[in-house]
């Protein structure tokens, strides 16, 4: 899709699952023709079409302006295309920049990186003696995207075809900040998705009859606000005072102007058009937080919230002159307020407003667990598959009729499938086989399952008399539904068959990151389950992060490192919760220093210390970013053991780390720290890692991955790999 003479080609961004809507939108707002994009509509058009895509769309995340395409076969070649660019046309070395980068490839392997090429390329093209253009993160002048792509051609060529696509960041930064949000209450709303929900809810045509909109439990009251600005006209881009353009060189003051100045007449001539809308929450923070929010959005008079729990909704009188309208809610689900919470009574609840209160109308129920859409009661007529943020989410759209009333899912009959039934028969042949092993082993944690079955891509480990879950992200190839309904099976089957209630099977997704760090919070329950690893005792929790603060592929290092601590000074590096280091005293370590650049989980190994009754000044916890602590230790130890991460760009630590870049350094700085006869273990579960041994040519490297892979793990021996470094 090209774009003709005097005319722009664009990228408009948007959450995954609404590419068709966004089309729709731009359809509307005067876009010819476009092409969809996964997260994303390409189209082409006039600045004043871009400038009305940045100031008018619910939807988009972005709106980014194509400049060039070029060769980005590796960091030498994407400087190259970078420097190709005229960057005296858009911005001069007085101004400031920010490059976010998207896609890697075999030698851009990091986005940080590839940002840093282009960077470079526009700095040194613009640098004037010692004057150059400064970066600025948050507000640049000129915002530039990058996407690293493969651009199609004859197979078999895939290094030559890898291209990077550089654009201009119109927006500069997200559309989905209007500019009214000044508080948010736990686990706002964005607010494009948020006019999603009440787009695809049809609100659009039920303001326009002039239909009411409720939400009963609303928040900071984001989605009344965009309800109210879609029934009142007024673009989604009037309030903000700062977009990528204004500091482009190119930017057409006068086009802008006459756009502003058109949006502003029909946001005052709409605002007798907004229809009844209210919002209730049982929260008073997030009343008064929505408060603040809608008198930021100068909707003070149009909307209107109160402090109503669900039941006190239900008793309130019936108003006689209610008309109709659409019912619009985001309530709590697992993963966005702390998980393990029974929340099927409050989802119950709603069903019954819904069908006590507002028979007759429409409703948007966002939800991300299906299985709590049943609890109520209705048939959906329309389910969309959408993402809030990184996480899977359903929008469940009604008709609220008594043709839509159904019994609750928990009092129909459950028939199992033949690939569920193919499931339970592998969990149960996996758990007499391990039960018996780990008990022998003194093991209440152990893998039982992982993915035996390709069907069935979930991880499934016992931890006492508890379940910890984990679903592999689908392939793309998988169908929506198809997914949800095998991780039903799942749930299903697995208490089922480890004869564990319900409530204590936890279930996480894992999803593929970058840069990220898998120990991201994802609840707050503050839970902690004792469990036994042969004599040591941990600490897990298995609510509020991916991991459960127990690596249980590590188990086999962990009984080697306590083999060898015997006698010796231990430390522990990256510790994690410090089980290593329990491990090392409890086989008789002289001293222990324990190094987390994390205070969270410094905490959690001071909890697994005091579990094992290890005191004293001879065993240290560090809260410290390990390398530069390694550079100021004058100690020597007779055992480190060393599992870093794949990458990491914490804000705690200079610089970023890269394993598979940085790992020669970091293996020397430990070695350097071991006294004479010393040992240092070395693992990563970093699959693409690759040990630079003619580098370290000077260390005796023996890989002893085969004999720290347990048991339970003998189907993934590729889970980890480790290496006993020593001396020569």
């Amino acid at each position: 899709m090209s774009a003709t003479p005097g005319m722009h080609q664009y990228f408009a961004t948007c959450p995954k699952g609404l590419e068709e809507l966004l089309a729709a939108e731009l359809g509307a707002l005067g876009v010819a023709g476009y092409k969809l994009q996964p997260a994303g509509v390409l189209f082409s058009g006039s600045l004043q079409l871009g400038y009305r895509v940045c100031l008018w769309s619910r939807l988009a995340g972005r709106v980014l302006l194509e400049l060039t395409r070029g060769p980005a076969v590796d960091g030498d070649a994407l400087y190259q295309t970078a420097l190709a660019v005229d960057w005296s046309a858009h911005m001069d070395h007085t101004q400031t920049l920010a490059v976010d980068f998207t896609g890697t490839n075999a030698a851009i392997v990091h986005t940080t990186y590839g940002a840093q090429r282009v960077k470079d390329a526009v700095v040194d093209q613009l640098r004037v003696g010692d004057r150059r253009p400064s970066v600025d993160k948050l507000r640049p002048d000129l915002r530039i995207h990058v996407h690293l792509r493969k651009r199609s051609g004859p197979p078999g060529q895939d290094a030559e075809r890898d291209e990077a696509v550089i654009s201009i960041d119109l927006s500069g930064e997200s559309l989905h900040r209007r500019g009214y949000r000044e508080e948010g209450a736990m686990a706002p709303l964005k607010e494009n998705l948020a006019a999603a929900v009440l787009i695809r809810g049809g609100w659009p045509a039920i303001a326009a009859a002039g239909g009411p909109l409720l939400d009963p439990m609303c928040g900071s009251g984001t989605l009344l606000i965009e309800g109210a600005w879609i029934a009142g006209d007024r673009a989604p881009g009037l309030g903000r005072d700062y977009f990528g353009f204004l500091g482009w060189r190119q930017h057409e003051p006068a086009i802008w102007g006459e756009l502003v100045a058109e949006a502003s007449a029909r946001a005052a001539a709409g605002r007798d058009k907004i229809p009844d809308i209210r919002g209730h929450d049982t929260s008073g923070l997030a009343i008064a937080a929505a408060h603040r929010n809608i008198e930021a959005a100068g909707l003070r008079t149009q909307v209107h919230v109160e402090r109503w729990a669900i039941g006190e909704q239900l008793l309130a009188p019936v108003p006689k002159d209610r008309h109709p309208g659409l019912v619009v809610c985001n309530p709590p689900y697992g993963a966005r307020v702390g998980g393990g919470e029974d929340l099927r009574p409050l989802y119950r609840e709603l069903g019954e407003l819904l069908r006590t209160r507002h028979m007759g109308g429409d409703a948007a129920i966002l939800l991300e667990d299906r299985e709590l859409g049943h609890a109520i009661g209705l048939r959906a007529k329309k389910i969309y598959d959408l993402f809030n943020g990184a996480l899977p989410v359903h929008l469940l759209r009604f008709k609220i009729e008594e043709a839509a009333i159904q019994r609750p899912r928990s009092e129909r009959p459950v028939v199992r499938s033949d690939a569920a039934e193919s499931f339970a028969n592998r969990l149960e042949k996996n758990r007499k086989q391990l039960a018996p092993w780990a008990a022998q082993e003194g093991l209440d944690c152990y893998r039982v399952y992982d993915s035996d079955i390709p069907e069935y891509a979930v991880a499934v480990d016992v931890y006492g008399d508890s379940v910890h879950v984990q679903e592999y992200a689908p392939p793309k190839e998988i169908e929506p539904d198809k997914a949800e309904a095998r991780l039903r099976d799942v749930m299903a089957v697995v208490p089922e068959v480890l004869k564990v209630p319900r409530e204590r099977v936890h279930l996480k997704v894992r999803l593929k990151s970058r840069g990220g760090s898998q120990y991201g919070k994802q609840a707050a329950t503050g839970k902690l389950l004792m469990v036994r690893e042969g004599k040591p005792r941990f600490f897990v929790n298995l609510t509020d992060y991916l991991d459960t603060g127990l690596f249980l592929d590590h188990r086999k290092t962990r009984v080697r490192v306590g083999e060898l601590a015997r006698g010796r000074r231990f430390l522990n590096l990256f510790a994690y919760t410090g089980s290593a280091t329990v491990h090392a005293v409890l086989g008789g370590a002289l001293a222990s220093t324990t190094v987390d650049m994390s205070p969270t989980y410094t905490a959690w190994a001071g909890k697994n210390f005091d579990l094992n009754n290890i005191t004293g000044p001879e065993h240290r916890i560090v809260t410290a970013e390990c390398r530069d602590w390694m550079r100021h230790e004058l100690r020597r130890y007779g055992l480190i053991f060393l599992d870093p991460p794949t990458f990491s760009n914490s804000k705690r630590m200079a610089g970023e780390f890269d394993l598979q870049r940085d790992h020669v350094a970091l293996i020397r700085e430990a070695v350097n720290l071991l006294e004479r006869g010393g040992i240092l273990l070395f693992s990563t579960n970093f699959r693409r890692f690759r040990m630079d041994a003619e580098a370290l040519a000077d260390l005796v490297i023996t890989d002893i991955t085969r004999d720290t892979i347990p048991r339970d793990f003998a189907r993934n021996p590729r889970i980890h790999t480790c290496w006993q470094i020593e001396r020569r």
